[in-house]
């Protein structure tokens, strides 16, 4: 698998949809996520549904997945949510350093290390 995977989940609530990007991106186990509107078409219980959802994506490494995963299982309101693990190919070289090191120091955070500077935050999404 690559290094860099995103990791996606659909609400049909923008409360949840914000508390899953918040969690993971403030935990560190995400370097950013991009909540985005949807409208979904799919079988459920054998009735076909049409339901306008929050699509949520979230950046990280491939390393983190799994944190990602337990955050949106902890948080996640659906009996069936969608967790796909998309992998990065390529991208921008400065964009996937910033990335990985958003990573590192939410995971330097979590066992008690100091935290790098993150830099400037304004334009990074």
């Amino acid at each position: 698998m690559p290094d860099f995977v995103i990791v996606t989940t659909t609400t049909d609530d923008r409360a949840i949809a914000d508390a899953i990007a918040q969690a993971a991106v403030q935990g560190g186990e995400a370097a950013c996520a991009r909540i985005g509107s949807a409208e979904s078409v799919y079988r459920w219980q054998g009735e076909l549904c049409r339901t306008p959802e929050f699509v949520v994506e979230l950046k990280t490494t491939a390393a983190a997945a799994d944190r990602v995963r337990r955050t949106i299982a902890r948080l996640h309101n659906y009996e069936l949510p969608e967790v796909l693990v998309l992998p990065v190919l390529d991208g921008s070289a400065d964009y996937l350093a910033w990335l990985r090191d958003q990573v590192a120091a939410g995971e330097r955070r979590d066992s008690g290390g100091p935290a790098p500077d993150s830099g400037p935050e304004s334009s990074i999404g």
